[in-house]
Formats: C-alpha cells, structure tokens, sequence
C-alpha cells in the first residue's frame, strides 16, 4: 500500500500579482518528552498469622515487597501453648517496630473467641486488597477466608505444611494436614468442617481476576496459576549476626512426638545416639516439646536444653551457634542453609526410621518426613548425621556414616 504523504498548509494567501501560493510550512512539532517510569504499585496487606514463624515470613515478605511497611496490617491470632504465644510477643514487638500495624485478637481463649475474632476481622477482611496468610490448614483461617475480598491472596511458610499444601492443591485433594491419619476424634471433626475446607481450596485457586503467590523458602513447584517467589530470609540476615560459631554440635529438636507421629522412647534413643556420636553439647527443644520428655532427655543424655525465645533462624544468627548443626526433617532444614551463608555453619540431617512411628501414625507421614530431607540434600548439598544402627545379632552397635542421596 502506497503511503499518503501528510497534507502541508499553505503559510498565507495567493500572491494578488502571480497568484502563486507561498511556501508551505511544515505545521509545529509537538516535543515529546520520554513518559516517566511508574513504580510498581505498593499493595496494602492484611495478614493473619498464627505462630512466631509466620510472623517472621511475613516480615520477610514485607521487607521483599518494599516500601513503607505502615500501609500493611497484621492480625495476631495466637495459639494456646505458652511458649508459642511468647515468642509470638516477642516477634510482634519486632514486627511493631519495623512498622507493622499489628491487631492481637484470641480466638482461642474462650468458647466465644472464633465468633468474636471474625466479628472483630470482617470489616479489616472486606477493604483488604491483599490478603497475607500463613496456614492454609488452619480452621481459623479457613473460617475467615469468605470474608474477603481480597484480589491478591499470597501465602508464606508455616514449616514443611507449605510442601503438603502445593503437592495437595496440585492433585486436587482435600487440605488435610500430612500428619492426621483421619480416624478417631480429629477425623469426624475434619468431615464435619469439610465444606469449609472445600471452600478455601478453591479461595487458594488462582484464576480471572484473583492472583495467588506463594513466598516461600521451600524447593517447591507451585501449582498451575500460582506465582512463586523465593524468600532468601534477607531482612533476617541483615538484621542479626554474622554469629559467632563454637566448635562443637547443636542437636535441633522436633515435635513429632507430640504430634503422635513418633514413639517417645524411640526419639530419645535416637537423640541420645546421635548426641553421643556426634558430641553434641546443646539441644534446641521445638516450641511444643513437652517439658517432662525434655527433662528426660537432659537426664539421659546430659544436653543443655535450649528453649528459644525467637524463631530458630533468629536464634542462629544471632548466636552463639554451633559449627554443626543437627537436624531431623523441619523446615529449619530449608531456611537455615540460607540464614546461615557464609557462616561456615553445617547443617547436617536425620532420617526418620519407620520404625520409630507409632501406631496412630498417619500414612503418609514416613513418605513426608522423608521427602524433606530429600529435598534438602539435593538443593543444598546437606550430609547425613551421624548416628548408629540397630544391633545386629551377635555384633555389638557399631556407628556408620550415612552416604548422603
């Protein structure tokens, strides 16, 4: 197609003598001034966290948005065990001082606290643009998800739960915790509330006009849809430490056997092995851990019993901290190898025998608890502790070295 030259005024009127027309000029050229960049826009965020290390990711997720963190709101939605809610205090102070608006409500307080905690929530819940969450298992959080209106909808970590989440919501299957087996009291109470949990799987889908993210730390693939952006723990390594690191062995605690997962009597045998092996000085009890097993567990094995009043993460680039760090499969298996960079710090991890689980156990727990450390050892090159076989006939225990996978 042959182009159509741009008409050109005439500068004036004909010539009265020749009737020539003058000169054509060229009419004005606007400048245009190149259009300035926009910043991205800064989201306004409501969050509902439940524990220490919710409130720690979310910070995390705060600090990697940018900004002015005043615009984000978080609610506080504590749980029951004392040393849950301390260090919960203690995370929310840091999190006030960062700039966070925070709102402590106690929907576990009295047979009244759920109806109170969505009534106080609803308004909070229905303006927030973006909705922060960090268990997506949680029946409170399940309970206010209707509530919202949020377009955007991101979950941070809560632990290991972050894997079950994705390979459930991938599969299409219920949001049922990896370590509930379904029967006895726990699963009547899970049938009765799986209308609600039906709903928030599908609140979690992404689709038109609802974008789902996932800020997590762990090595997961998110499901289709879902936007993943990897936390670095970067505000908590340029809040604490470098450490200061001993040359000794830190055993790091679990509380699979308050969960029912695994026999009391068989993690204090493994605990006290892998103590002994290992040199170990130092254990650092979970936040669950019941106290007369801890007490156990100092008595059989002569560990300092380290109850920490800040996420693990916190506590281990604060330090002091040992040059090995022992772990059975836990989240710190993900997020410390990246608080710790540089640091010279080893983490080292412990399978789960399936011999140690109890009865009551779920299932899937040994495939679950197996695949953390799996996946741990691969990204990021982890050995395997340190620890002792079972005796075989006529031989005496004799420790080995696990050939890392």
């Amino acid at each position: 197609m042959t182009a159509v030259p741009r008409r050109r005024d005439p500068a004036g009127p004909p010539d009265p003598r020749t009737g020539e027309l003058p000169q054509a000029v060229e009419p004005p050229q606007t400048l245009q001034t190149p259009q300035a960049v926009q910043p991205p826009r800064q989201r306004s965020a409501l969050a509902l966290v439940e524990s220490p290390v919710q409130l720690l990711n979310l910070l995390e997720w705060a600090h990697a948005e940018g900004g002015d963190l005043t615009r984000h709101t978080v609610a506080v939605l504590p749980p029951r065990d004392p040393m849950g809610r301390g260090q919960l205090l203690r995370m929310a102070s840091m999190a006030r001082d960062e700039g966070l608006a925070l709102r402590w409500c106690e929907p576990r307080a009295a047979a009244a606290g759920p109806l109170r905690t969505l009534a106080e929530l609803a308004p909070a819940l229905a303006k927030a643009e973006c909705l922060v969450i960090g268990d997506p298992f949680s029946r409170m959080v399940q309970a206010l998800l209707p509530l919202s209106r949020a377009r955007d909808l991101v979950v941070v970590d809560d632990g290991t739960a972050t894997m079950e989440f994705v390979a459930l919501m991938t599969d299409g299957r219920r949001l049922v915790r990896w370590h509930r087996s379904g029967r006895g009291r726990g699963g009547l109470v899970d049938t009765a509330f799986a209308p609600v949990a039906r709903y928030a799987r599908r609140r979690l889908t992404a689709r038109a006009g609802r974008a789902v993210e996932l800020f997590t730390a762990l090595p997961v693939t998110a499901p289709p849809g879902v936007v993943t952006r990897v936390n670095h723990l970067a505000w908590t390594r340029e809040r604490f430490g470098p450490p200061t690191v001993r040359d000794s062995a830190d055993v790091i605690g679990t509380s699979l056997v308050e969960t029912g997962v695994v026999d009391r009597e068989r993690y204090l045998a493994a605990v006290a092995g892998i103590a002994r092996l290992n040199g170990a000085t130092r254990y650092f009890a979970h936040r669950r851990e019941n106290g007369d097993k801890l007490r156990e567990l100092a008595a059989r094995t002569g560990l300092e019993i380290v109850r920490p009043d800040l996420p693990l993460e916190l506590i281990a680039r604060r330090g002091p901290i040992g040059a090995r760090m022992l772990s059975f499969p836990s989240t710190v298996v993900h997020t410390l190898p990246a608080a710790l960079a540089g640091t010279g710090v080893q983490i080292e991890v412990c399978d789960v025998e399936p011999s140690w689980l109890t009865a009551a156990a779920s299932p899937r727990a040994h495939g679950f608890l197996t695949s953390v450390n799996q996946a741990a050892r691969a990204r990021h090159g982890l050995r395997a502790v340190r620890t002792a076989r079972p005796p075989f006939p006529d031989l005496p225990d004799s420790p080995f070295q696990a050939v890392p996978s």
